[in-house]
């Protein structure tokens, strides 16, 4: 079977793509796949690139796709597609953020009629929006924190007004671009008069950001979904994430760069309450119509209570990734992870479904 890796992109979190596409590439299992490595450059040339080259973390240099190689551009003319690459069973899009994880690269594999690995269009599109998808899994009656969102007019036109809005959250608060990912360009406000200079900060990644009101004494939990054999959804067991050192969250640092934060896999929580995240993860799976896979993350805070802080249509893949780490606690295999994400794309197809 030829699988496409498809990774790198134009968001700022290219490297973390490349990492976690390299992951995936050496644990196929090479007696069941061909892989065809297509690397998207940063300024957004599609290469075809050797699957064994090494994107992983070195000091502090961030891996990125070469700056060379055969052109290898998806055409959504099948015809010209197969002209140009060969037989593509499946596309396994290992993109996170913008122009990747969004909905767009979806789209594209749509008029390709390629399988690919993960969720499609709509569900992509809302789960990289953090507004749309907290606005969505509200309407689903999911918990959710309180929020507010800035759109680029409303800021343009009235940031007083913005800044009025946002500050009736109280303290902290969490300021965020709304479609940005790895914690890029989050800021955590603990004074009203960091305020705008946070929203300035999170506008350099993004026009639209979300205002968050910050979760007193809360613990940070995940849990994985994986569509299994039978075509049905599961939950992983939880993990919890323990930020130490100077980090006050889960910053971009804190995750790639430092080894600053410990993660528990799986979480110490009660059975109880484990089955509770368990279905709210599959609850909002089922809200936004994801498919394939996603992490869903939570914060409980000191009274007990769940919210759900947002969705990853596209989560981080290296085999030390949150997400492979929960599915083999709970007793799958990075490699089966693969196998099973690569039999639902072919089983689930494309087009309207």
């Amino acid at each position: 079977m030829r699988v496409a890796v498809v990774f790198g992109g134009r968001s700022s979190e290219h490297s973390i793509s490349c990492i976690s596409a390299s992951g995936v590439m050496r644990a196929l299992d090479p007696r069941k796949y061909e892989v065809l490595a297509i690397g998207i450059a940063p300024d957004g040339r599609w290469l075809r690139v050797d699957p064994e080259t090494d994107f992983s973390l070195d000091g502090e240099a961030l891996p990125q796709v070469p700056d060379f190689g055969d052109c290898a551009a998806l055409s959504p003319d099948p015809v010209r597609l197969r002209e140009q690459l060969g037989e593509i069973d499946v596309v396994f899009p290992v993109l996170h953020g913008p122009w990747g994880e969004d909905g767009t690269v979806q789209g594209l594999l749509e008029l390709s009629a390629l399988n690919y690995v993960g969720s499609g269009v709509l569900a992509s599109a809302a789960g990289m929006d953090k507004i749309t998808m907290k606005v969505l899994l509200a309407h689903a009656g999911l918990p959710v924190g309180s929020f507010v969102g800035i759109t680029d007019r409303q800021w343009r036109e009235g940031a007083p007004e913005c800044l009025s809005r946002a500050s009736e959250l109280g303290l902290p608060l969490f300021v965020k671009p709304a479609r940005a990912g790895s914690s890029r360009g989050i800021t955590k406000v603990k004074d009203h008069a960091r305020l705008a200079a946070a929203i300035v900060e999170a506008r350099a990644h993004d026009p639209r950001v979300i205002v968050e009101a910050g979760v007193q004494a809360g613990r940070e939990i995940e849990c994985g979904v994986l569509v299994l054999a039978d075509g049905q959804a599961a939950a992983s067991r939880c993990a919890e994430i323990l930020v130490g050192g100077q980090h006050e969250f889960y910053d971009f640092e804190a995750k790639y760069l430092e080894d600053s934060a410990e993660l528990v896999v799986p979480a110490h929580m009660d059975a109880e309450l484990e089955e509770q995240v368990q279905s709210l993860a599959l609850r909002a799976f089922e809200a936004l119509g994801c498919e394939g896979l996603a992490r869903v993350d939570f914060f409980i805070g000191a009274d007990g209570e769940v919210m759900i802080n947002e969705v990853n249509t596209m989560p981080g893949f290296t085999p030390i990734s949150m997400f492979p780490r929960m599915w083999q606690a709970s007793g799958l295999t990075y490699a089966e992870i693969l196998d099973a994400l690569i039999d639902d794309a072919l089983r689930r197809g494309t087009g309207l479904r």
